[in-house]
């Protein structure tokens, strides 16, 4: 099994986190102001939860239209790219007098953008960690296989062993994700209190110029995972192919919809405490770090496939505490607590890597990853107007009800098609 340290030692894979982190750290930063923005301009929750969340919205119309470039396109230029759009919007929206329809224009296209980002990232995290390209000890040469990405020193892994490479690499991504949500709401709450949103909002924009430079100067150019020009169509009919499997099916589902709505309550910690949504937001994202070194590190692989189900209802258990109102210390232990279930998606992106051939697993990662971003913006918008017409608490209580009837019912549709419904641990490969 590898360990943290040789990940580190895997080419190309430092600058690939590094630059993630710059990403994360900028738009935990810009998240914060542009909420705390629209908040003060408005006084609607709802405004506020689609500012930070609306992005995700447009990552559906990117998901049929965008998707199949994540596997036909260079990673290195692609990502590139995408950061230095995200620089320029960013840059965009802290400008002084931007009508609101303007910077909403913005966000909208940041989350089409985005679309093509996970897959291509995700893709190549998938490569990198791929046999043959690990560095391990002693002496030899061993020939990359799958992607034709060369040759690499050390022992190769097997195929087990390189499905536990990406599960491992993700969990160090999501952990370095948590860890930064914590700073970065930290730090963009004292920014915006003690400068300005858009002071914030410019910071951002420099993290994502960093991001590309060191996208541009860390990583080597990388042919294409896979042949073909990329088009509407090709990524039409390889989401079809992916949606016919059952388990497949399953999968998705578990990963874009109880993430989803409680993604939706999150939207609501500006408007459910203002002066502390800060705060809120670090302890959700501590919590997201313990679940992540759980699972990716200290849970054994044998029983980690027993543990989906049970993290998807920690998820979302947790905040029906919010029918009482409770105060601030509560609410923080309560987010902490339910957060550590995000580290279900782990257990759920391992099998579905299991499920999904090598040449189509950036697209694949994509879909999920654009089908999860899109659930979260829908989510947002759903809880900001529950918000709208009745008060934050009762909204994020129903959230969280709907993310365990979610749950349950993707369990006893699993149950009813075993021995490999997907979202239960499997007898056998599909």
């Amino acid at each position: 099994m590898r360990s943290y340290h040789h990940l580190f030692r895997t080419p190309e894979f430092t600058p690939l986190f590094l630059s993630s982190a710059a990403n994360v750290a900028a738009q935990t930063v810009a998240g914060l102001a542009l909420g705390t923005l629209v908040y003060r301009a408005t006084e609607s929750p709802l405004l506020s939860a689609v500012s930070m969340f609306g992005p995700q919205l447009a990552q559906v119309l990117g998901a049929t239209v965008l998707l199949s470039g994540a596997d036909r396109l260079p990673p290195r230029a692609t990502m590139t790219g995408i950061s230095l759009a995200f620089a320029a919007g960013t840059a965009l929206m802290a400008l002084p007098g931007l009508p609101l329809t303007a910077l909403f224009a913005v966000v909208l296209l940041q989350g089409l953008i985005a679309s093509l980002g996970g897959g291509v990232r995700w893709g190549l995290l998938n490569e990198i960690l791929a046999p043959g390209t690990g560095t391990g000890t002693g002496t030899g040469t061993g020939t990359g296989t799958g992607t034709g990405t060369g040759t690499g020193t050390g022992t190769e892994l097997d195929g087990q062993e390189a499905k536990g490479g990406y599960l491992l690499g993700r969990s160090v991504f999501n952990m370095m994700s948590g860890l930064l949500q914590i700073t970065g709401y930290a730090v963009g709450g004292v920014l915006v209190a003690v400068l300005s949103p858009r002071a914030a909002l410019l910071l951002s924009a420099a993290l994502y110029v960093t991001a590309a430079v060191v996208l541009r100067v860390g990583l080597t150019p990388r042919p294409p995972r896979a042949q073909g020009r990329p088009s509407a169509a090709r990524t039409w009919r390889t989401n079809a192919g992916l949606w016919s499997s059952r388990p497949r099916r399953h999968l998705y589902l578990a990963l874009w919809i109880p993430n989803g709505l409680i993604v939706g309550c999150e939207s609501l910690y500006v408007s459910y405490a203002p002066e502390a949504a800060g705060t809120l937001f670090a302890c959700a994202a501590f919590g997201m770090l313990v679940g992540d070194v759980t699972v990716g590190r200290l849970v054994p692989p044998a029983l980690r496939p027993r543990l989906g189900v049970p993290l998807l209802l920690l998820l979302a258990a947790p905040y029906l505490l919010f029918a009482l109102g409770p105060d601030l210390p509560l609410a923080a232990a309560a987010v902490t607590v339910a957060s550590v279930g995000f580290g279900a998606s782990l257990v759920q992106q391992e099998r579905l890597m299991a499920l999904v051939p090598d040449q189509l697993a950036g697209h694949a990662l994509g879909l999920h990853s654009a089908g999860m971003l899109t659930l979260q913006g829908l989510s947002a918008a759903l809880a900001g107007t529950l918000a709208q017409l009745t008060s934050p608490a009762t909204a994020m209580t129903v959230m969280a009800a709907a993310s365990l009837a979610v749950t349950a019912s993707l369990v006893a549709s699993s149950r009813r098609h075993a021995p490999d419904g997907g979202l239960l641990p499997a007898r056998q490969n599909a």
